[in-house]
């Protein structure tokens, strides 16, 4: 998925009860072009991931750097992007995001 960088995992827990596996990656990896779904993310003092945003992409390979929400993620401490290559219907990653969106209500993701 990434540019060379090999990549841990995480699971995360949608309010539906159903796990998405993830990738964890720092932030400024380069990606290739694919559909996804990601999460910004830190750790917590106990060692455990917190998300800062939640959200889905046509191609990943498109510069986070960029994103809307990014001075919130920077301000909120987000130190890895995780990645989830998922399908290609846009309607498949939205639901995922919001089943994620749903249980964790991530601080850069209020509208």
């Amino acid at each position: 998925m990434a540019d060379g960088n090999r990549a841990m995992t995480c699971s995360w827990v949608g309010a539906s009860g159903r796990s998405y596996k993830y990738r964890v990656y720092t932030l400024g990896t380069n990606f290739i072009a694919k559909p996804g779904n990601y999460v910004f993310a830190k750790t917590n003092a106990a060692g455990n991931w917190v998300p800062i945003y939640i959200g889905e992409s046509g191609d990943l390979s498109e510069r986070f750097d960029n994103h809307h929400a990014m001075p919130c993620i920077r301000r909120n401490g987000a130190t890895h992007v995780h990645v989830h290559a998922s399908s290609s219907n846009r309607q498949e990653r939205l639901n995922e995001e919001t089943d994620l969106r749903r249980n964790y209500n991530p601080p850069c993701n209020k509208q």
